[in-house]
């Protein structure tokens, strides 16, 4: 995988984020709604700094969807909860795949980003998992 379609990924799964998210936001109970806050922030610069990744890697950034199809109904709190850490665990996976095809700056930045996603799916799951970002290809 070159690094422009890692990058790309990487936006994609960035533009999931922000929309799930938002969703999130509107379930999750107020406790935690800071975090929820937080966490969709942290994803929203992500995105769009990968906007410019994107262009500087000689690509035209893809745009967001309308509307993305979530992986189960999110009804409330708990399952707000549970949607923050699949879309932590997904974003980490895209993040690993940019650490492995990038190099210099972009895999330096590309591994924040996948530390940053796992500590946030490590606070939304309760624990921790081994090798973050690589849960989907176990």
């Amino acid at each position: 995988m070159s690094a422009l379609d890692a990058a790309q990924a990487a936006l994609a799964a960035e533009h999931a984020a922000v929309y799930g998210y938002g969703v999130v936001g509107a379930r999750v109970g107020e406790a935690r709604r800071a975090e929820a806050t937080a966490a969709y922030e942290a994803h929203r610069a992500r995105r769009d700094a990968l906007r410019r990744t994107v262009r500087d890697l000689g690509g035209e950034p893809a745009a967001a969807a309308a509307a993305y199809e979530l992986p189960f109904a999110v009804p409330d709190p708990a399952a707000a909860v549970r949607l923050a850490a699949v879309l932590e665990d997904r974003v980490a996976g895209v993040w690993a795949d940019v650490v492995r095809s990038a190099e210099g700056p972009l895999r330096r930045d590309a591994a924040a980003a996948l530390r940053e996603a796992a500590v946030r799916a490590v606070r939304w799951h309760g624990g921790d998992v081994t090798f973050p970002g690589l849960a989907e290809r176990a």
